[in-house]
């Protein structure tokens, strides 16, 4: 559920250096939740979703665990344990529980969402 949208608005959430590798943190951006994952699996990278679970109907998937299912790289929800595809927001137990995803970046240090 990728929000296909132009992105002029990006917004700093953070350094990268703040975010643990292969974890996550929550940010309120524009009074939404959105959970901010730093993967480096060899190479930093960032991604962003939706921070509420539909599963469990809980804003926690920030403090989820960070994996591989095969290629994907996804986040377990930590109440069900359902995994959501940090690339697509793919619930992958229950599609028609997926998130919204938000493209995010590194630059300059900072991780960068955009809205």
């Amino acid at each position: 559920m990728h929000r296909d949208i132009q992105t002029d608005n990006w917004i700093a959430v953070c350094n990268l250096d703040d975010i643990v590798p292969n974890t996550g943190v929550c940010a309120l951006l524009n009074k939404q939740q959105v959970a901010v994952f730093h993967v480096d699996d060899g190479s930093a990278r960032v991604f962003a979703i939706d921070n509420y679970d539909p599963n469990s109907e809980a804003s926690v998937l920030s403090r989820g665990l960070v994996g591989n299912l095969g290629e994907r790289i996804v986040v377990a929800s930590p109440i069900y344990k359902q995994h959501f595809d940090l690339q697509t927001g793919e619930c992958l137990e229950a599609p028609e529980h997926s998130v919204a995803t938000y493209p995010a970046r590194i630059d300059g240090g900072k991780v960068w969402v955009g809205l």
